[in-house]
């Protein structure tokens, strides 16, 4: 059974890496590490080959990826204001799920000594 503060031990920084994601999974499950790299990998490129054939990743409890088409539209050059043409073009989005909203509004009201 995985713990609720995984990860708390590993994760020297304010970004998670996918070292510590590795070193996570091998301090939880016990595997080799070359093995939870391998099982930790293999789920990231499935989600992105999902990606690229346009599915929909639905992480139940996590949070739903999803490919957005981004129309053309006409942007601004930040230096010079000139108006610029932006091509159409796909997009990633994250809609976390509720238990994971709740879970962050939680540890940020925590952190902020509310």
């Amino acid at each position: 059974m995985l713990q609720q503060e995984w990860g708390a031990n590993t994760m020297k920084s304010q970004t998670l890496t996918r070292a510590e994601l590795f070193e996570d999974v091998h301090n939880e499950l016990g595997l080799p590490r070359q093995e939870c790299a391998a099982i930790v990998e293999r789920t990231l490129d499935l989600m992105v080959e999902a990606l690229e054939r346009g599915e929909t990743v639905k992480l139940s409890g996590f949070g739903v990826f999803q490919v957005r088409d981004k129309n053309a539209r006409v942007g601004r050059n930040p230096k010079t204001g000139k108006p610029a043409a932006i091509d159409p073009r796909k997009v990633i989005s994250f809609r976390a799920s509720q238990i994971v909203k709740a879970r962050v509004d939680a540890g940020a009201e925590s952190s902020s000594g509310a």
